[in-house]
C-alpha cells in the first residue's frame, strides 16, 4: 500500500469515526431531553395525585374515629388501606426525579 493510499484510508477512517461520534452525541442529547421531559411529567403527576389522595386518606381516618357499623368501618378501613398503598407508590415516583449520582450536571 502506498503512502497516499494509507493517508486516504486514514482520512476515511477518521471521517467515519467523526460521523459516528456526532450521531452518538445527537442520540445522547435526544435521550437526555426525553428523560428530562419524563421527569417533569412524573413531578406533575405526583403532585396532581398526591394532593387529593391526602384528602381522601385524611377523610377516611377521620371517619374511622366515629361510631360506625361493622360494615361501614370495614369500608372506611379499606379506603384507608388503599389510599396508603397509593401514597407509597406516589412516593416511589420521587426516585424518578432524583438526579443520577455522578452525572455531569452536578
Amino acid at each position: 500500500m502506498t503512502e497516499l493510499n494509507k493517508q486516504t484510508a486514514t482520512a476515511k477512517t477518521n471521517s467515519i469515526a467523526n460521523e459516528a461520534e456526532e450521531k452518538v452525541r445527537a442520540l445522547g442529547a435526544d435521550y437526555e431531553a426525553r428523560i428530562d421531559a419524563i421527569a417533569e411529567l412524573v413531578a406533575r403527576v405526583r403532585h396532581e395525585i398526591n394532593n387529593p389522595l391526602a384528602g381522601v386518606l385524611g377523610q377516611a381516618q377521620l371517619l374511622l374515629r366515629e361510631d360506625l357499623s361493622d360494615k361501614a368501618r370495614k369500608r372506611a378501613e379499606t379506603i384507608e388501606e388503599l389510599a396508603i398503598r397509593l401514597r407509597d407508590v406516589v412516593g416511589q415516583l420521587r426516585e424518578v426525579q432524583k438526579p443520577i449520582v455522578g452525572s455531569d450536571d452536578q
